[in-house]
């Protein structure tokens, strides 16, 4: 027996603990003890049942950059570990303690997009509307497990490789509650397919997931573009067979991009942290030190675009230490077919929409 299995089995009490807890206040809100709204314009929800990695935010930016040429779309997220509090509009020039990493990035990306940040989902939603009376649909960002809100659409994220199925709830695994919840969403989206996704591989995993006949099933994967300087992002590079990779990164899992990369460059040192960590000076110096010992000239340290929005925080370090930190940006793309399809489920969703 594993040692990983070992410790799920000694968690396995407290995580039992914990899925009765949020059953109870899943139970207590289908019963109408705890209130749910609904809101009298389209809003799409995207979110997943673990705590991280199924890339919620390459999801919401293909929706924003598909949605934003024929409807006005805006944003609202929680703004995760930022150190403000309450409803805050996001701006360009904000900083990730202000407005949090992801809501950042994505204002950073779609500067004309309403992308706000607040706690509640319930009281953000009407604030932002207020704000921005032209918007006509709202990304709400992780919002699966925010009951507050009956989103029109329900998006679930479940990772190809680690899919909800084969977890465990917190924190004997990385479940915010029980596998059957999925039954909530009205669209699953199994991410980070491999390239060349078989047959096989949809029918099996979608024979393992067992969609409820109302749901539908896509498949997406990511393709990354060209990395760009974080402080000079006019500059970019081409990643080959000759470059080694110091990879810098404090998201939930990194296997997917590690995958990719050990397929595209010579050799790669992953230093990882904790999801949505702050890096300090000490932080950057080990990284510098761990650059500096590292073999070859051609060689480069390779962030996240989430990750980079914390990092700049320390834009003065880095340009004293003149330290070549590259940004690797990625974007999603369906799996066959599934994107016409997918793009149809929403148009309906949008065109049938009724208060």
């Amino acid at each position: 027996m594993s040692d990983d299995i070992v410790i799920r089995i000694l968690l396995l009490p407290f995580a039992l603990l914990y899925g009765l807890g949020v059953g109870i206040r899943n139970v207590l809100y289908r019963i109408g003890a705890l209130r749910s709204v609904r809101f009298d314009l389209p809003v799409i929800s995207i979110g997943n049942l673990t705590v991280g990695g199924a890339g919620k935010s390459p999801h919401i930016e293909y929706l924003v950059r598909w949605l934003d040429q024929y409807i006005q779309v805006a944003v609202l997220s929680r703004g995760y570990g930022r150190k403000t509090h309450g409803y805050l509009p996001v701006t360009v020039v904000d900083t990730v303690e202000q407005v949090g990493d992801e809501p950042l990035q994505f204002k950073r990306k779609f500067p004309n997009v309403p992308i706000s940040v607040s706690e509640s989902r319930a009281l953000g939603v009407p604030e932002l509307v207020k704000r921005n009376p032209e918007t006509q649909c709202v990304l709400l960002d992780d919002a699966f497990q925010h009951l507050a809100v009956t989103p029109g659409l329900n998006i679930l994220l479940t990772e190809f490789s680690r899919p909800f199925t084969r977890d465990w709830l917190l924190p004997a695994g990385r479940l915010r509650e029980g596998r059957f919840e999925y039954r909530r969403a009205d669209i699953i989206i199994v991410t980070k397919c491999p390239a060349n996704l078989t047959n096989k591989q949809r029918s099996d995993m979608l024979r393992e997931i067992d969609p409820f006949p109302r749901q539908r099933v896509f498949f997406s994967q990511y393709r990354y573009g060209l990395p760009y300087d974080m402080l000079r992002p006019d500059l970019r590079r081409a990643l080959d067979l000759q470059t080694e990779v110091l990879l810098v990164s404090a998201i939930a899992n990194t296997d997917y991009l590690l995958q990719y990369l050990g397929q595209t460059v010579r050799s790669v040192q992953a230093f990882e942290f904790s999801d949505h960590h702050y890096f300090d000076e000490a932080d950057l110096n080990t990284v510098r030190k761990r650059f500096e010992v590292m073999p070859g000239q051609n060689k480069i340290i390779l962030t996240t675009e989430k990750d980079a929005t914390r990092l700049e925080l320390h834009a003065d370090y880095l340009w004293k230490q003149n330290l070549p930190i590259y940004v690797l940006p990625a974007e999603v793309e369906f799996d066959g077919n599934d994107e016409a399809e997918f793009q149809a489920e929403v148009r309906r969703f949008m065109l049938e929409f009724k208060v």
